[in-house]
């Protein structure tokens, strides 16, 4: 299990499970699979979902809840639980936020595809410290939690992006009952350490279902009923289920959602054909991170005490950067809500998304390389 739990192997997994749906997308075999990824399963006549919405509504609802577990640990006995911590990565996440989207707009604009520009905001949290796993042996630890605490903030927005901008005639009272669903499933996993656990956690598990039902009736996008209930559930179970759930999550679920959302037909037209949703997504990462995340971040430190600054040099700063521009899962779901009616512009949003993604890797492993070699010769590193 320790595997399934390291930052090495995970990223892997991902990057195998978009890389083989791309290569079946574009097989004899693609025609079929996209067929079954658009069969409809559940209760006839009362609540069907299609194959690929289960996965995207239903199983990336358990990866939120594990993210939104981290966040809770982090905003309250992590890295981020005061205001002097949490400066610097947040500037530097607004800086990785605003930056991608100028780029974006600044593509799109004028084009019918300017709807897309939350997509290159986000920053695939396991990718971005599996790189850094493989390529950062050596690295000081303050750049780990510098870019853990980014890739947080970042999901934060990713959360509000999809909470906000993608809620379709919401039915206000469905989202009543399930933050009344959510309100009882905090207070009951309190009671976890009692000699009622097990009646206790079978409850837990019929509310989690239930607020989950409930918010994907609502018209909110079902992901956030996973995000409501990492917050709200008591730390230390909530730590436990983490640390359950995390294998699952690693090699089943987040495999499952890239497969699923890279089953895309490259388009066979030109270079100069394909639609700005494709060129702001593909530019904005990779180059939209790296200077949002970088500049801002040095932008932090010197608003800040010098005491109070983590010792990252600029350089060090880059390589955070770059690390940033590996938007993947998230940013692959922005893709599907963003062109969700409009599936030829989704598609190339997609592969925007792959292959921004993938050169940020590129450029990420060969800074953190060279990083990591040069704090493992001992320079001493002085915060410009």
């Amino acid at each position: 299990m320790s595997l399934l739990r390291s930052a090495r192997f995970p990223a892997v997994v991902l990057l195998a499970a978009a890389a083989l749906g791309l290569i079946v997308a574009n097989s004899p075999a693609g025609p079929a699979v996209d067929h079954f990824m658009h069969e409809y399963a559940g209760i006839p006549g009362m609540f069907e979902l299609s194959v690929s919405h289960w996965i995207q509504d239903g199983l990336l609802a358990v990866f939120f809840f594990v993210v939104a577990v981290e966040l809770q640990f982090e905003l309250t006995s992590g890295e981020l639980n005061s205001a002097r911590k949490a400066m610097q990565p947040a500037i530097a996440a607004a800086g990785g936020v605003i930056i991608p989207i100028a780029i974006y707009l600044a593509i799109a604009s004028g084009s019918d595809t300017v709807s897309g520009w939350p997509i290159p905001t986000a920053t695939d949290i396991a990718f971005a410290l599996g790189v850094l796993a493989v390529f950062g042996k050596g690295l000081p630890a303050s750049l780990r939690i510098f870019l853990m605490a980014l890739a947080i903030l970042d999901d934060i927005v990713g959360i509000i992006f999809i909470a906000v901008l993608f809620a379709t005639d919401v039915n206000f009272g469905l989202l009543a009952a399930a933050a009344i669903a959510v309100a009882i499933f905090g207070v009951l996993s309190r009671r976890l350490g009692t000699r009622a656990r097990v009646p206790i956690a079978v409850v837990l598990v019929i509310l989690a279902i239930a607020t989950w039902v409930l918010v994907l009736q609502s018209g909110v996008h079902a992901t956030i009923a996973g995000v409501a209930l990492g917050l709200a559930m008591a730390q230390q179970p909530a730590l436990r289920t983490r640390h359950a759930l995390e294998p699952w999550v690693n090699v089943i679920v987040m495999p499952l959602f890239a497969f699923s959302a890279a089953l895309v037909a490259i388009p066979a037209v030109s270079i100069g054909d394909l639609s700005p949703a494709f060129w702001g997504v593909l530019i904005a990462l990779p180059v939209g991170k790296v200077l949002g995340i970088s500049v801002f971040g040095w932008i932090a430190l010197r608003l800040g005490r010098r005491e109070d600054a983590p010792h990252l040099a600029f350089a060090d700063l880059l390589a955070a950067g770059a690390l940033g521009g590996i938007g993947f899962t998230v940013s692959l779901l922005l893709s599907e809500l963003a062109f969700s009616a409009r599936p030829e512009i989704r598609d190339q949003a997609v592969l925007g998304v792959l292959a921004g993604s993938v050169i940020s890797l590129l450029v990420a492993g060969i800074l953190v390389s060279l990083r990591a070699a040069h704090h493992r010769r001992g320079v001493v590193v002085e915060v410009p």
